[in-house]
């Protein structure tokens, strides 16, 4: 015998278990949202320290350099070896290249160089010149320059191992070479220089701006122990001190320059300055160049064809701010004897004319406040007064409709928490930033915080950082 209703299964629940633990969880949960929210949808405005500082014009160009260069061919065909390094000063008569028409003294040379050279301490430091000349101004983009780098070390290497052994001129006689080999000497004074490029002869009014183009230019360099024929390139001569670089420039930046007549240049590769003296050319085609001519730095630059500088044409002081902090906003220009002290403060404002209830005609005092001053006039702020109302002249009947406005240059100053307009005086201003006047009456001073975007801000607005 079984009872049906004994059988019936009931599913148990759980009750409810809240303890005070799971209370505080919950109320910290909710507490953090609410946070995140609202940190995300309130402003934040970004401070920025106003520091001294300096600004140059900096305006980076690359130009064409122009020397006096004589170009120096081979009077026979054969094998050639240079004896004087590039880059140093030869006199007239001073051996620069043998040539060889045989090719032994090639295979003598080579035998000799198998061996054993010790370098000089003079030797070593003009390697390490060209390798840490390299390695600074090396740009991924301009790969091309690797070779060069490759052929002026290994053509420097054989120059250097070449005078080791030509210092000892009886071991080229006791191996029957004297009567096979010339000795070629230089025609006149000036820097060694073992590459060619067709720019040997190029002035300032030969310049178009397709010669700017790197990709397009063509440099033969010139190495030791190759075979040339009779007639062909072996070196050249700079022979003057005085050389010029030729950058491409816009009228505006044309006219300037000239106004300056000399300019202060900062040759990137090594961050030396000199003097530039400007001279300007325009082309047929209205392409316009400027010629920057020195008397000093040749050598350094001497095997260079194409040189990064940088004009530096200003050099103002002052309190360094960046432009996006740079707003304009308009106030009221009042004249000067119609501002006074008063109120409770003796703080600065105008006297306004009211009407009391009966017609009378009274006056109130308005503070504002002064955001900047000349001579004759004051610019108030507009958050008390109105166009059109009347300002009484302090001690006399004299009245003045407010009606003048104009604008000012200032940023604004968040050292109180709130977004307070200062005026500046901006004395000079590159893309990004702008060298202000310091120590102006109504301006900033050294550590004051400003906001660093004036669009995200409005007048007197309480700020949440």
């Amino acid at each position: 015998m079984s009872d049906n209703g004994s059988n019936k299964i009931v599913k148990y629940r759980k009750p409810l278990n809240i303890n005070i633990g799971m209370v505080i969880f919950a109320a910290i949960f909710v507490y953090i949202i609410i946070c995140i929210f609202s940190y995300f949808t309130q402003k934040h405005i970004v401070p920025y320290e106003v520091k001294a500082g300096s600004l140059s014009s900096n305006n980076i160009y690359q130009g064409i350099a122009l020397r006096n260069e004589e170009v120096v061919n081979a009077g026979q065909a054969g094998y050639i070896n240079y004896y004087a390094r590039e880059g140093e000063r030869v006199a007239v008569n001073n051996l620069v290249y043998t040539l060889d028409e045989s090719g032994r003294l090639s295979e003598y040379l080579n035998a000799e160089n198998a061996g054993e050279n010790t370098l000089s301490e003079e030797d070593l430091s003009e390697l390490k010149s060209e390798i840490l000349g390299f390695v600074s101004g090396f740009d991924a983009e301009n790969f091309s320059s690797v070779y060069d780098f490759k052929y002026n070390v290994k053509g420097t290497v054989l120059k250097l191992a070449n005078a080791n052994i030509l210092e000892n001129a009886d071991k080229i006689n006791s191996a029957g070479l004297s009567e096979l080999v010339s000795f070629c000497r230089a025609p006149d004074t000036g820097i060694v220089i073992y590459s060619v490029d067709g720019y040997e002869e190029l002035t300032l009014e030969q310049i178009t701006k397709e010669m700017f183009d790197t990709k397009a230019y063509e440099k033969k360099q010139l190495i030791s122990n190759e075979l040339i024929a009779a007639g062909e390139p072996v070196y050249k001569l700079s022979k003057d001190e005085d050389w010029s670089i030729v950058i491409q420039v816009d009228e505006e930046k044309a006219e300037e320059l000239e106004k300056l007549e000399y300019v202060k240049v900062r040759f990137l590769r090594n961050q030396d300055t000199s003097w530039g003296q400007v001279s300007r050319y325009t082309n047929p085609d209205g392409d316009i160049f400027v010629a920057l001519t020195f008397n000093n730095s040749m050598v350094t630059f001497c095997t260079e064809r194409f040189i990064d500088i940088e004009l530096i044409t200003e050099d103002e002081k002052g309190l360094k701010v960046p432009n996006s902090a740079i707003v304009e906003k308009e106030f009221f220009i009042i004249p000067k004897e119609y501002v006074t002290n008063g109120g409770k403060s003796g703080n600065p404002g105008v006297l306004r004319e009211i009407y009391t209830e009966d017609g009378a005609a009274s006056s109130e005092f308005i503070e504002t406040t002064i955001y900047n001053e000349t001579q004759t006039e004051c610019y108030l702020d507009d958050s008390q007064l109105r166009i059109g109302d009347y300002i009484i002249k302090p001690e006399s009947t004299q009245k003045e409709v407010v009606s003048k406005r104009g604008s000012l240059t200032g940023v604004y100053n968040v050292n109180k928490g709130y977004a307070d307009f200062k005026q500046i005086d901006v004395l000079y201003n590159n893309d990004e930033y702008s060298i202000i006047k310091p120590n102006t009456q109504y301006g900033l001073a050294v550590y004051d915080y400003i906001a660093l975007d004036a669009s995200s801000v409005e007048d007197n607005e309480i700020l949440n950082e």
